[in-house]
């Protein structure tokens, strides 16, 4: 009986656009905060891409870096916020 309340199952969403809106924008703060506190940058492969000056010396393992921060930012918030009743 003790554990049946203590296994509180949380209230999930499912995928919406306003979940994706969440995403993105944790996926973007945890760029513009992890790209200036990143020590060594440009060490590993470079992007594939042709990246605007503001990203030089963004290579792959600092956008593996920074969006896999993001989707923790993000998926705490959608968590919370589900959990809150507000998404």
């Amino acid at each position: 009986m003790l554990y049946t309340s203590l296994l509180a199952v949380a209230r999930t969403t499912e995928w919406s656009p306003q979940v994706g809106i969440i995403m993105i924008a944790a996926c973007l703060f945890a760029v513009a905060i992890g790209r200036p506190a990143i020590k060594n940058r440009g060490v590993g492969p470079k992007l594939p891409v042709e990246a605007p000056a503001l990203f030089e010396g963004f290579g792959v393992p600092e956008l593996l870096a920074t969006l896999s921060f993001g989707h923790i930012i993000g998926a705490g918030l959608v968590l919370g916020l589900s959990n809150a009743g507000i998404l």
